[in-house]
């Protein structure tokens, strides 16, 4: 098996929580052979995608995390599988890249998750297609929409539509005095789409990230508890991360999302819910997978390996 990986600079990543290490590692102990790549290390050239990788060894020592061997352009199709583990922003540079990696696909390569799925399924609007599960959600450019939205919910979160960790998340509540300098920002004075939903209360007791695995949840969640005076249970915002079993509420969303992550060839996806409401469907490069293993025992990058083999057998 030969698998790429491409991902931000592997020298900046903390091995200690970072879950593309844990995939690359996975590999590795299954004898795979794991080539990395960064986004600028692909092309196309007279119709076949090509890439610059350096095969990749890698180490669990925080002081030496990785080897690398020297740069050669293979055609990506050679590949058995390709992770796109890119993180956002997702702008259109990530937007080309996915054009490159479509060719890798029809080309032989098993992409992981699929390339036009990460175009199509924009992580916060895709919560659209499940409005049974979602709180009260709007998505719009117009000021008077969101103004429209907070008077009949009186407390709501604000979001850019592609944003991660948390950035330029807003609560606001009725007489607010900053209502209108939030909105401006986030739309861009309304030349741009943002996305409101009713604020829920039970983000105190976490923002939980349902990892899937080829439409399977995994048994565990990751409850991402808001630090005091947040609002916010990302990780990166600052929030602590506490594992928990499933609630019945969170096998029901991840029961009706996920076949239809199966339909778009998502194999790796993060379901965010609070309380019993989806609110975010993560798929360029979701994580959590360290945290969850390590208070449950859990191997999620293995399984997601031997999703890909029987995949690949099928």
């Amino acid at each position: 098996m030969k698998i790429g990986v491409v991902m931000d600079p592997i020298s900046s990543i903390n091995i200690k929580k970072d879950s593309t290490f844990e995939m690359i590692w996975q590999a590795q102990q299954l004898g795979w052979q794991v080539e990395y790549l960064e986004m600028n290390d692909l092309c196309i050239e007279n119709g076949i995608a090509l890439g610059d990788v350096r095969q990749l060894t890698a180490h669990q020592n925080a002081d030496h995390w990785f080897d690398l061997g020297e740069s050669r352009r293979i055609k990506l199709g050679d590949l058995d599988a390709i992770l796109m583990r890119k993180d956002p922003p997702f702008n259109m540079e990530f937007v080309y890249s996915t054009y490159i990696l479509e060719l890798a696909e029809k080309q032989g390569a098993l992409l992981v998750n699929s390339p036009q799925a990460l175009r199509d399924c924009n992580e916060k609007a895709y919560c659209a297609w499940f409005p049974q599960v979602c709180p009260e959600t709007i998505i719009s450019r117009k000021a008077s929409d969101f103004r429209a939205f907070l008077a009949q919910h009186q407390d709501i979160i604000v979001k850019p539509l592609d944003g991660m960790g948390g950035a330029s998340i807003f609560r606001i509540q009725a007489g607010s005095p900053n209502i209108g300098v939030i909105i401006e920002t986030l739309t861009e004075h309304e030349s741009a789409y943002a996305m409101a939903q009713k604020y829920i209360p039970a983000i105190v007791d976490g923002d939980k990230r349902i990892l899937m695995v080829n439409g399977e949840p995994v048994p565990y969640v990751l409850a991402r508890l808001p630090a005091k005076g947040e609002t916010r249970g990302n990780l990166a915002a600052g929030g602590r991360g506490v594992a928990q079993p499933l609630s019945d509420s969170d096998r029901r969303i991840a029961e009706i999302v996920g076949p239809e992550l199966v339909k778009r060839n998502i194999m790796f996806a993060g379901l965010d819910v609070i309380g019993d409401r989806l609110t975010e469907i993560n798929v360029t490069s979701p994580t959590c997978i360290k945290e969850i293993n390590a208070e449950f025992g859990t191997n999620i990058a293995l399984d997601l390996m031997r999703a890909i083999e029987h995949k690949l057998a099928n």
